[in-house]
């Protein structure tokens, strides 16, 4: 950024000196924070000295013009926030030594970082993953055949992990094409059962024997956990032909959720099904185009 190589007027470097004393008398700050704060501050000054303004006399929109003419230089907002934060605490020890009669840097918003996208498989990358579970089962291995229901689950009905490890054995019901969970907060919420999953389910309780869990195991807990279901879903991506790294139980939430949205469901039932509380959050999963507009999972699922 030009800013950064501007010098501040030497009228007012005293001031920046007196400022970075208190630092380090006041504050203990290492030599590391108070070079630091004297080139945020050189920066600010050299950006205020262009607007035409002293810096210890600058306003609110001199600080906002700062921060703008950051982001336009492509700072990175954990950058943009430690000049503010230089730039607010020099103002404000300018106010309590009387050197200004405001405080303008409390009046200045502080850059948001922006969420991150899910990552996301696509609709082929995960039935990849599916296809390959499901030929791995039908050689018979209990291993293979509870991963299969596992993954099956998880797409279906875009679980939690924590939620899938502890299904209780009553959860899926072979009647029934809906599951109830119990998820944060121990609040219920109802998710769909894809014909796969509950023929995947079928055919692991014919190998595993009576449980009160769907997915017993000699943890602590009682039931899988959450580590080992996800060493077992990173090695079926390796064999799918998957980045082990770019596969995770809730990376499969997030594809559950962005396919669902692709297609054209209603934000609303997605935020229903995964079990936000918030309709913001569900609305990361906006970044896809849609085509159509559809209310019913069954509708809407693409391995439904």
């Amino acid at each position: 950024m030009q800013a950064t190589r501007s010098k501040a007027p030497d009228a007012h470097l005293h001031l920046i000196d007196a400022f970075l004393e208190m630092m380090a008398v006041e504050k203990a700050a290492s030599p590391h924070t108070l070079a630091a704060y004297r080139h945020d501050l050189l920066t600010f000054s050299g950006h205020c000295a262009r607007r035409g303004t002293a810096a210890d006399r600058a306003g609110a929109e001199d600080i906002t013009s700062f921060v703008r003419a950051m982001a336009a230089d492509g700072a990175a907002v954990s950058t943009q926030n430690r000049r503010l934060s230089a730039v607010r605490r020099y103002l404000r020890f300018l106010y309590a030594e009387g050197a200004r009669g405001d405080d303008p840097g409390a009046q200045v918003a502080s850059p948001k970082k922006t969420r991150p996208l899910p990552k996301v498989l696509s609709v082929e990358e995960v039935d990849r993953l599916l296809t390959i579970a499901e030929e791995a089962a039908q050689r018979g291995d209990p291993g293979a055949i509870r991963r299969a229901a596992l993954v099956e689950l998880l797409y279906a009905g875009g679980l939690r992990v924590s939620e899938l490890v502890g299904l209780p054995d009553a959860a899926p019901r072979a009647e029934s094409d809906m599951m109830v969970v119990r998820g944060k907060g121990e609040k219920e919420r109802v998710v769909p059962l894809s014909r796969h999953a509950k023929a995947a389910v079928a055919r692991w309780r014919t190998v595993r024997g009576p449980s009160r869990f769907m997915f017993p195991a000699t943890s602590q807990t009682g039931h899988l956990t959450r580590q080992a279901f996800a060493r077992e879903l990173k090695a079926l991506a390796g064999a799918a032909g998957l980045r082990a790294e770019s596969v995770s139980p809730h990376v499969l939430r997030h594809a559950f959720a962005t396919h669902l949205v692709a297609r054209g469901a209603d934000l609303r039932v997605v935020q229903a099904l995964l079990g936000h509380q918030d309709i913001a959050t569900t609305e990361i999963y906006t970044h896809v185009g849609t085509d159509h507009l559809a209310s019913v999972v069954a509708d809407c699922h693409p391995l439904g």
